[in-house]
């Protein structure tokens, strides 16, 4: 079978990044607070700023490193920090899925489905 993703994460592999990704996902959020604390003060000048301009450039960075991990960050808000881990459940490509107020992966969703899909893990997933 052809998947679209190159790495799958078991939820079990998932689980063990999750203290990586956690705090890369805080600091994604925290500099995107940043960013629209700034703007709001500024206004249309915003986009002009040197210190949005270097939060951008670390959301960029902190993006990066979340690829290489190999998940996906879903929010283009920067503001609820919702993570996909590519996996495989029942033979299908599917996403793990992990909200930064969640303490564990419990979720995954079909690839077209999105957060809203939302299912539990089932026991007989692999770890």
């Amino acid at each position: 079978m052809e998947y679209i993703y190159e790495k799958h994460f078991t939820p079990e592999v998932a689980r063990k990044t999750l203290p990586l990704v956690r705090k890369i996902v805080k600091d994604i959020i925290e500099a995107g607070f940043q960013i629209r604390t700034i703007s709001e003060s500024l206004g249309s000048a915003a986009s002009e700023n040197a210190e949005i301009q270097k939060l951008l450039e670390e959301i960029t960075y902190f993006l990066e490193e979340l690829s290489e991990i190999g998940c996906i960050y879903k929010d283009p808000t920067f503001y609820d920090g919702i993570i996909d881990f590519p996996s495989i459940i029942d033979g299908k490509e599917v996403f793990l899925c992990w909200h930064i107020n969640e303490t564990d992966i419990l979720f995954y969703h079909n690839i077209e489905d999105g957060f809203a899909g939302r299912m539990p893990i089932p026991p007989s997933s692999p770890d």
